[in-house]
């Protein structure tokens, strides 16, 4: 058991992280933290965390283990503010969707990755955002990923990778560099297509009458488009190398697929579109298997 937890940034996955553990009696306390006082008190009336401090360095002293939900744009100053304040046996983690640059803001702060800093990422979420959208289940029967260094603390990975199993996550370990090429190609990509997609058609003079006639299959595929713009910035700018890589690669698949039509070579659109379904519907079935 974690006996004293602290979640910086009680939204959802902050927020859903508590609820989970909370549920499985693996921690005693959760103090939250963050800028927004309005929500941190709702987040005790919810009963998602015990008591909270808007300071950072008073919400981590005498914690166990400090997880840092915050946009990753906030992660080197909110290290900085709790760096004095750790106790000396305190593990550290974190929920960011592009590791390296947490773990260059870690080495900006402390001038090396401390040992019992252990960066994780769960590929969990939804569109919503907030303390009121999180919910216990979020990670149930999700992946969760950890991207310890060659200093990594034993002890300290298996507190990281305890925790996020007892809130029924699958928990696998991945190099730095790797994750962010995987997610880049599997999260951000999607998040930017979907955005690019919507912003494109709300820039059209026909925007209500498009907006009016989309049906079930534009909803889905734009579903995340609703989410955070300002976590999806932040991404973006931590990831970029990544991030901009995969751009190039589905930038010059498109243009083929768009030269494909223009040509009328229906041999080649075919090919694309089996593939496609081929693809989907094997991940489909596997993601049914496990």
């Amino acid at each position: 058991m974690i006996n004293r937890l602290c979640i910086i940034g009680v939204g959802l996955i902050g927020g859903s992280l508590a609820r989970a553990l909370k549920r499985a009696g693996a921690c005693a306390e959760v103090v939250g933290c963050g800028r927004d006082e309005a929500a941190l008190r709702r987040a005790v009336e919810l009963g998602v965390i015990d008591r909270y401090h808007s300071d950072p360095a008073l919400a981590v002293s005498g914690t166990d283990v400090v997880v840092l939900a915050v946009p990753l744009g906030m992660m080197e100053p909110v290290l900085r503010r709790i760096a004095p304040a750790l106790s000396a046996g305190a593990v550290i983690t974190d929920v960011g969707s592009a590791k390296g640059s947490v773990v260059a803001a870690a080495q900006a702060v402390f001038g090396t990755v401390p040992a019992r800093f252990v960066p994780g990422h769960p590929i969990a979420g939804t569109e919503k955002s907030g303390v009121e959208a999180s919910f216990a289940e979020l990670f149930q029967g999700r992946r969760v990923i950890l991207t310890p260094l060659s200093g990594t603390d034993a002890e300290a990975h298996r507190i990281v990778r305890r925790m996020w199993e007892q809130t029924g996550a699958e928990v696998v370990d991945m190099a730095v560099e790797h994750h962010d090429e995987v997610l880049a190609a599997t999260s951000h990509l999607p998040h930017l297509l979907a955005l690019a997609l919507v912003d494109t058609l709300a820039r059209m003079q026909e925007t209500a009458e498009i907006f009016r006639y989309a049906a079930g299959g534009f909803r889905d595929f734009t579903r995340i488009a609703s989410s955070d713009p300002k976590m999806w910035r932040d991404i973006c700018l931590a990831n970029r190398e990544a991030v901009v890589a995969m751009l190039d690669r589905f930038s010059d698949d498109l243009a083929g697929l768009r030269d494909a039509i223009d040509a009328e070579d229906g041999e080649a659109i075919a090919e694309v579109f089996t593939r496609a379904k081929t693809a989907r519907d094997r991940f489909c079935r596997q993601e049914r298997v496990e």
